[in-house]
């Protein structure tokens, strides 16, 4: 988002010069295998310690007279799911792993065998410790179905064994542990088993095909869960909260390699947000584009008058429009480039706050990291590129010169979309199918 305050995105957009594909090679593994949004929990990207115990579970022309622009029918957008209370994890295992394959599909059929046998109770009402009542057992009903370590299910009155299930629960569906069943967790609480067997399904479905190249260093965009993980010898070193591709502009399932990382980039505006935001925005505003530093060029590199252009003419997204860089650049001061068929990759953004909303499905499709420097710090520890620290990076984004810095060993990374999945000790995790994928394969939503 601009600093004039327009809602322009900086997604899927052109790279500044268009690379060569980039394919990871696979390596020989197995087949891999949304309260109130001021209450997100506060994200660092300090290193990942532990998990909480938890049981296994062409030049255009001149204008003349400008002809008006013709009224699209638009669509009406989907609404976003409901924010969630979310809270960025801290375990060090990452989402996902050589085995994730496997250990999603047994989950899977764990969860069938719940559904075969009649799934679990609705809870339905709000509860917190004190609470006693038939409500309670039902609640040790409902937890018990899916967390082997609750033994005593006809208990009446809240203790503090029931408080800290309710947190494992909390933790495996990326909620703040409150230990209170209210808001997000009663939300989730009461998703029928049916469901949650669904997305675990559906998710294995989608790795089957996702021969991702591994390594001892990578990274993982898990787009339900708003995260990035950066992995190094199979733990989560680092972990930043995410903002992805809104419902209609959905962050694709992708694997690809970093290869660069760029500092105080351009940004090259695509076809889609010409016609569809700054042309209107044109229309109203003359000076729009000389107030968000947006320059106009034409086929041959030329700069253009942005006032000689018909913006009413579907010939008006036949120019380039780049952004300076500088603080109003709509990709901030770190772009990571990861060639790849969708012309997306992660960045920074000027509009930071938005990392604080529990609800962060807001992009056109790329990746926006919180902590983005210390992320490219990482990438350019000396292992992967030049050694250039968080001080180092800083130094150059304030010198206001641009630079791309480039890898000397690519580092894979993967955007996946894992609604439901298992790690590697049997826990299992769910997160809101925000894109409708899983009813797309089957199952509607209950």
């Amino acid at each position: 988002m601009l600093a004039t305050g327009a809602p322009l995105r900086a997604e899927t957009a052109t790279p500044e010069s268009p690379p060569a594909s980039a394919q990871p090679a696979p390596t020989p593994v197995a087949p891999p295998a949304p309260a109130a949004p001021s209450e997100a929990a506060p994200v660092t990207s300090a290193p990942v310690t532990s998990a909480p115990p938890v049981s296994a579970a062409p030049a255009a022309p001149q204008a003349t007279n400008p002809a008006p622009a013709q009224t699209a029918v638009k669509k009406p957008k989907p609404k976003p799911a409901p924010p969630r209370e979310t809270a960025l994890s801290d375990d060090p295992t990452p989402a996902l792993q050589p085995q994730t394959f496997f250990t999603t599909s047994k989950a899977a059929d764990r969860y069938r065998q719940i559904v075969d046998r009649g799934g679990w109770p609705r809870v339905g009402v709000a509860l917190r410790p004190g609470a006693k009542g038939a409500a309670v057992s039902t609640l040790r009903r409902r937890l018990a179905a899916e967390d082997d370590s609750i033994v005593d299910t006809a208990k009446e009155k809240w203790d503090a064994d029931l408080t800290a299930a309710v947190k494992r629960f909390q933790y495996r569906l990326g909620l703040k542990q409150t230990g209170v069943v209210a808001g997000a967790t009663l939300r989730e609480l009461d998703v029928p088993a049916e469901t949650r067997f669904h997305q675990l399904e559906s998710t294995a479905q989608r790795l089957t095909a996702f021969d991702f190249a591994f390594g001892p260093r990578y990274i993982v965009v898990n787009i339900p869960s708003t995260a990035v993980d950066a992995v190094e010898d199979d733990r989560v070193v680092r972990r930043y909260a995410a903002i992805v591709g809104d419902p209609e502009h959905h962050s694709p399932e992708l694997q690809a390699k970093v290869v660069a990382v760029n500092i105080n980039p351009t940004w090259t505006v695509p076809v889609s947000i010409i016609k569809n935001e700054i042309a209107p925005k044109m229309l109203k505003d003359p000076t729009y584009l000389q107030r968000s530093h947006i320059r106009v060029l034409n086929a041959q590199r030329e700069e253009v008058d942005p006032r000689s252009i018909n913006w009413a003419s579907e010939r008006a997204a036949q120019y380039t429009l780049r952004q300076d860089s500088g603080a109003d650049n709509s990709l901030g001061s770190i772009r990571i480039s990861m060639p790849n068929s969708h012309s997306v990759y992660m960045h920074d953004t000027p509009s930071r706050n938005l990392f604080a909303n529990d609800y962060r499905f807001l992009s056109h499709g790329c990746v926006r990291v919180q902590g983005v420097v210390d992320l490219a710090a990482w990438l350019l520890d000396g292992e992967s590129g030049p050694q250039m620290s968080k001080d180092d990076i800083n130094a150059k984004i304030a010198s206001g010169e641009r630079e791309e810095v480039r890898l000397t060993q690519h580092v894979p990374v993967a955007w996946v979309y894992m609604t439901g999945w298992a790690s590697a000790d049997g826990l299992v995790h769910f997160r809101d199918d925000v894109y409708h994928l899983d009813e797309i394969s089957g199952i509607a939503e209950q």
